[in-house]
C-alpha cells in the first residue's frame, strides 16, 4: 500500500476516533444535565429552591444547543474525509455524491456549525455577566441567544453559497483553482476521477472565517476580562484563563493552516496533514469550551447535593428574596 494511501487511511481513522470522543463527551454532558435537571426540579418542589432552580437551569437550553451543534460539526468532519471515497470501503464512493457532500461540508461546517459553536461559547460566557431578571435567568434568553447565533451565521452561509455556486461561473474567478476545487478534484482533462475526489477549502471562505474569528477573539477576550474582575475563586479564574487562551491561540492557528492549504496540492500528503492539524485545533478548542462552560458548571451544581451546601443556598435564596 502506498505511503500516501496508508497515511490518509490513518488520518481518517484518527479523525473518526476523535469525533467519537467529542460526541461521547457531549452525550455524557447531556446525560449529566438531564440528571441534574430532574434532581433540582424535585428539590425545588420539596424545598422551595425556586431561585436555585432558575439560576442553574437558565442557560441549559443553550448548553444543549452547543452540545448538539458540536456533534453535528463532528459528523460533517467525518463526511468530508477523502478516504471514504476509496472503492475498497464502498462508502460514499460515487464521485457525484462526493462532490455534493464536499459542497455541503463547506456550507454546513465552515458556514454554520463551526462559527455557531464558538458563538455559542461566547454567549454562554456572556451569560455569567447577565442580571438574573434580564439575563440568562430570563425565559426568553435561550430563545433570543439561539436566534442570534443563527442570524450571525447566516451571512457566512450566504457567502459560502455564493463562493461555491456563483463565483465559479465568473470567467475570471473560474481560472482560480481554489474555487473550482472547492467541491472535488479531477484529472488534467477536467474529468472527475472517483479516487481523486478531495474536499478543499475555498480561499474566500477561509478569509471570511478569519474575519469572523478576529471579531470573536476580541469579544471573548473582552468578556473574559470582565468575568475575571467579578470572580474571586482561583479555580474559576483558571478556567476562564484556559478558555480565553484556547480561543485566542487555537482559532488563529486554524485559519492560518487553512490559508497554507492554498499553497499545497490536494494530492500531497502534507495537505492531508495540515487539514488534520487544523481539525484537531477546532476540536480541542470546542472540547475545552464544553468542559469549562457545560461539564464543570453541571459538576459544580451536582456538588450542591451536599446538605451543608443546600442549607447555604437556601439561606442565600431567602436573604435575596
Amino acid at each position: 500500500m502506498p505511503l500516501k494511501e496508508l497515511a490518509t487511511d490513518g488520518i481518517g481513522v484518527a479523525t473518526i476516533s476523535l469525533v467519537c470522543l467529542l460526541s461521547l463527551l457531549c452525550l455524557f454532558c447531556i446525560y449529566r444535565s438531564i440528571c441534574f435537571h430532574f434532581w433540582i426540579h424535585r428539590r425545588r418542589r420539596r424545598d422551595g429552591f425556586l431561585h436555585l432552580y432558575s439560576y442553574f437551569t437558565g442557560p441549559s437550553i443553550c448548553r444543549l444547543a452547543l452540545l448538539l451543534l458540536s456533534i453535528y460539526w463532528g459528523l460533517g468532519e467525518i463526511l468530508r474525509l477523502s478516504f471514504l471515497d476509496n472503492p475498497k470501503y464502498g462508502i460514499l464512493s460515487d464521485d457525484s455524491w462526493r462532490g455534493k457532500i464536499c459542497k455541503f461540508y463547506v456550507i454546513s461546517n465552515l458556514g454554520f456549525a463551526e462559527p455557531g459553536m464558538f458563538l455559542m461559547l461566547g454567549f454562554l460566557l456572556h451569560a455569567a455577566l447577565q442580571r438574573s431578571e434580564y439575563g440568562s435567568l430570563s425565559p426568553r434568553w435561550n430563545r433570543n441567544t439561539i436566534g442570534c447565533v443563527v442570524l450571525c451565521c447566516l451571512p457566512a452561509v450566504i457567502w459560502d453559497v455564493a463562493v461555491l455556486f456563483i463565483a465559479p461561473r465568473n470567467g475570471t474567478l473560474a481560472q482560480n483553482k481554489f474555487f473550482t476545487e472547492s467541491s472535488s478534484r479531477g484529472n488534467n482533462t477536467g474529468t472527475v476521477v472517483n479516487s481523486d475526489v478531495t474536499c478543499t477549502y475555498p480561499l474566500l471562505s477561509t478569509i471570511f472565517l478569519a474575519t469572523f474569528y478576529v471579531i470573536l477573539m476580541i469579544y471573548v477576550t473582552y468578556l473574559g476580562t470582565r468575568v475575571l474582575v467579578l470572580v474571586i475563586n482561583k479555580g474559576l479564574r483558571r478556567r476562564i484563563y484556559i478558555l480565553v487562551f484556547s480561543v485566542v491561540i487555537f482559532l488563529p492557528l486554524r485559519v492560518t493552516l487553512l490559508g497554507i492549504l492554498v499553497l499545497l496540492k490536494p494530492e500531497l500528503l502534507a495537505y492531508e496533514v495540515v487539514v488534520f492539524v487544523s481539525f484537531v485545533l477546532v476540536l480541542c478548542c470546542s472540547g475545552v469550551g464544553i468542559v469549562i462552560l457545560v461539564y464543570f458548571p453541571v459538576a459544580d451544581m451536582l456538588a450542591l447535593r451536599d446538605p451543608e451546601h443546600l442549607e447555604l443556598m437556601r439561606s442565600q435564596s431567602d436573604n435575596s428574596s
